[in-house]
């Protein structure tokens, strides 16, 4: 398996440095970034998406900041990270089902 891993981000490609064993985490990353960006973007003030240096600012801070309060509240926010996580894990899987059985169902 590659040391690197593709991702895409605020509609750039990137290759990141990724052992295989942290394949997984960094994808789970790179979802909760993205779903970030997209939060942060339909948020702007004036209703347009922001510039992506912008967007990606905001997250950072927003992320920051969701860090030191977990360190006040470990538990509480760590499982309201790890929730949303899996949600957007289940909702990714039954896109894949869905698209699968659409698919199959079309060759019958």
């Amino acid at each position: 398996m590659s040391k690197t891993l593709d991702i895409k981000l605020l509609g750039k490609d990137y290759r990141v440095a990724c052992e295989p064993e942290q394949r997984a985490k960094l994808e789970a990353a790179v979802a909760l970034l993205d779903a970030k960006f997209k939060e942060a973007g339909d948020r702007s003030a004036t209703g347009a998406r922001g510039s992506g240096e912008r967007v990606a600012v905001m997250v950072a801070l927003n992320l920051a900041h969701e860090l030191l309060a977990a360190n006040d509240t470990p538990a509480h926010v760590a499982a309201a990270l790890e929730s949303e996580t899996i949600q957007r894990r289940i909702d990714s899987i039954e896109a894949k089902l869905d698209a699968s059985l659409a698919q199959h169902s079309q060759l019958f």
